[in-house]
């Protein structure tokens, strides 16, 4: 009984055919919160300099939220990747530059999860998790140009604010939603079933 148990956990332990599935489901939802949020994004950004930034950890959502639900490796990049397929059917006119960009963050929250050997999914560590894309963004921004004709004090505004959104609205935001997925029963079939939950039947 024991070693079928083993068995049955090491082969759930990598990404299956419906992590695969649910993960680009969540990401589908959340491209469709981005199309949505470059309204938020504009609007806020009139309010002062680089203010946008306040919000712009809603782009690292889906690899939070993806990996809180499932967590597994591979899941984060995988959203990230998959969210910014759907901007681009919305018709983003960033194209492969917006791939890149999905990519290069869903790695940055994936190196962060992996610190954790992925065993840990609370709220902070899914901020650390945002911070981790939005350096990944960072280094896309300094590879494309962006940041070259910044003053130092809003080089360091700009991303410090980002750092900021990035762990309140990626981490604890998207930790409060994936609570209350799990309230209403809708992570029950995503994670493979733990040694310690078979062990607890037999007692």
């Amino acid at each position: 009984m024991s070693t079928q148990i083993s068995g049955a956990g090491a082969r759930r332990k990598g990404l299956t055919l419906t992590d695969v599935l649910v993960t680009v489901v969540v990401s589908l939802v959340l491209g469709v919160v981005y199309h949505v949020w470059s309204s938020v994004y504009s609007l806020v950004s009139v309010l002062f300099v680089q203010s946008d930034e306040l919000v712009y950890g809603m782009w690292f959502a889906a690899s939070t939220l993806a990996f809180l639900l499932i967590r597994k490796p591979g899941v984060a990049l995988i959203a990230e990747i998959a969210a910014a397929h759907l901007e681009i059917a919305f018709g983003s006119a960033y194209g492969i530059q917006l791939l890149l960009y999905s990519v290069v963050q869903g790695l940055g929250a994936e190196l962060v999860f992996a610190a954790f050997r992925y065993r840990k999914s609370s709220a902070f560590v899914a901020g650390l998790a945002g911070i981790g894309a939005a350096a990944g963004s960072l280094l896309i921004d300094i590879y494309y140009g962006y940041v070259e004709d910044y003053a130092t004090w809003l080089l360091i505004a700009k991303y410090a604010m980002r750092a900021v959104s990035s762990f309140v609205i990626a981490g604890y935001l998207m930790y409060a939603l994936a609570k209350l997925l799990e309230r209403a029963g809708v992570t029950q079939s995503l994670r493979p079933v733990d040694r310690k939950e078979y062990d607890a039947l037999n007692d």
